[in-house]
């Protein structure tokens, strides 16, 4: 799949805005702890991942049913859903001087239906002339996400069969109706009836 850039300035995607909060203290002094222990960008790519990833639970996962949407938030409560996730995520990458995107999946639920459009990464590394998507949702079982730059390890390959779809779009910053249902939900509960189930 050929992923496309939503905006032509690679300088949008190492942007502040109101979910990618990188100026925040909190993410900052998470970058630095991250970086004591990177040589370059590549294995600091790869140690936010993981910390993300791993250090921060997915709420649907963890039981939790509070809503974090802004990354300093998702830091401070270690939690969060794949949206969530991923705009932490992106915080400590670009905070890094790394160009990070959001970008999305049509996934089915298990009756087969439209589900949530969940959400993940791109980062483009310094000296690669492409996109590298990246899904920090967290690994459970039949959940076996990792970070890649030769192949996919998303969390979710998608079926076609299922009517499930792989987002192209690029985005600089949170599709509006991803962070419209994020901002605007109570609790979990009320999340899942508010997140789009398409784009």
């Amino acid at each position: 799949m050929e992923l496309i850039q939503q905006v032509p300035e690679l300088s949008a995607y190492l942007a502040v805005d109101e979910a990618i909060d990188h100026e925040h203290p909190l993410v900052r002094d998470t970058v630095a702890d991250l970086r004591s222990n990177s040589i370059d960008a590549y294995t600091y790519a790869a140690a936010a991942y993981a910390f993300v990833r791993d250090a921060i639970p997915h709420s649907a996962d963890s039981g939790d049913m509070r809503v974090a949407w802004r990354a300093s938030d998702v830091l401070a409560t270690r939690n969060g859903i794949c949206h969530s996730k991923s705009h932490a995520l992106a915080a400590l990458l670009r905070a890094a001087g790394i160009p990070t995107a959001l970008c999305y999946q049509g996934l089915g639920d298990e009756n087969g239906g439209p589900g949530p459009v969940h959400g993940l990464i791109a980062v483009r590394l310094p000296g690669r002339d492409r996109w590298d998507r990246q899904d920090p949702r967290g690994n459970k079982p039949g959940v076996d996400a990792h970070f890649s730059l030769d192949e996919e390890r998303l969390a979710w390959p998608v079926r076609p069969e299922f009517n499930e779809v792989d987002y192209p779009v690029l985005y600089a910053a949170p599709h509006p109706a991803v962070l419209r249902g994020l901002r605007s939900a109570g609790d979990r509960p009320e999340l899942w009836r508010t997140l789009p189930t398409a784009l």
